[in-house]
């Protein structure tokens, strides 16, 4: 069995380390609840005034539709690449029934404020939820060591998808399942990168990486992961997402972008599922 050692710590990107670093995303009503993701919004009325409540609901319902992908889940051992404040996870354990959580996140600050923030889950059952630190490109874990694997607007802040889907496939047990959820630019067209960074400051500054579909799919399945999957869930997230941005954003303010991104066919928003071959 490889063991990845965890002796050398991870190097973080610098705008990843500056961004998710001194302040608490997860604090800012524009997140809400902990949850630090655009959100799915589908059943929210958009027409009405939104409210906090809608925002985490929304923040939930992402994770959800997620972890509804990779049912039944009931006594697995689950892995979560990107976990931030680990309310996702508890998610997980207390909706899905998994035996047992890991969240693992590249930033120590981040897994700092998981501990503070899921310290009452902790303490009522040290068994069924840990936080590690780790990249998503060098896993400090066990070959087969998980039945499940997912990853909620994380990869757009990974270096090497060749590297994550490798590691994917090492930490899964055969059978075991893997599902990634973020935003993507839907096709092979290189000319998408130069749009993003023109219209969003995030992959200007590189924050977010302009990775394309066709290059995660490539991955995964060169990794030797099967059953790979592309579900587009756009409709669901940008519409909602820039209804929630208009109560403090401008129009023609960068955030604001994201859902002309989509509009124009630059970026979309995806789930991914692939499964492990039974050896």
């Amino acid at each position: 069995m490889t063991q990845r050692s965890g002796a050398t710590e991870p190097a973080i990107p610098p705008a990843v380390e500056e961004t998710y670093g001194p302040a608490d995303l997860g604090s800012l009503s524009l997140f809400g609840g902990g949850f630090i993701n655009f959100g799915y919004w589908q059943g929210i009325d958009l027409e009405r005034p939104l409210t906090e409540q809608d925002r985490i609901s929304s923040q939930q319902a992402l994770y959800r539709h997620v972890l509804g992908t990779l049912a039944p889940t009931k006594g697995e051992r689950a892995l979560e690449v990107g976990c931030g404040l680990g309310v996702g996870a508890a998610v997980a354990l207390e909706e899905y029934d998994f035996a047992h959580v890991t969240g693992m996140d590249i930033h120590p600050q981040q897994l700092e404020r998981a501990g503070r923030v899921n310290a009452e889950l902790l303490a009522r059952d040290p068994e069924q939820l840990r936080f590690v630190r780790g990249a998503a490109e060098e896993m400090p874990f066990g070959d087969g060591e998980f039945d499940s694997l997912y990853s909620v607007e994380a990869a757009q802040h990974f270096r090497d998808l060749g590297a994550f889907a490798q590691e994917t496939a090492r930490v899964l047990r055969p059978g075991g399942r893997a599902v990634v959820a973020s935003f993507f630019v839907p096709d092979a067209d290189p000319a998408g990168a130069g749009r993003l960074a023109e219209l969003l400051d995030t992959f200007a500054n590189g924050l977010d990486v302009a990775h394309s579909i066709p290059t995660l799919v490539g991955s995964l399945e060169r990794a030797g992961l099967a059953e790979v999957r592309v579900t587009s869930i756009g409709a669901s997230v940008w519409p909602g997402w820039d209804r929630w941005l208009a109560r403090t954003w401008e129009p023609g303010t960068w955030p604001r972008n994201f859902l002309r991104a989509f509009e124009e066919g630059t970026l979309d928003y995806f789930t991914v599922t692939a499964q492990r071959p039974m050896a």
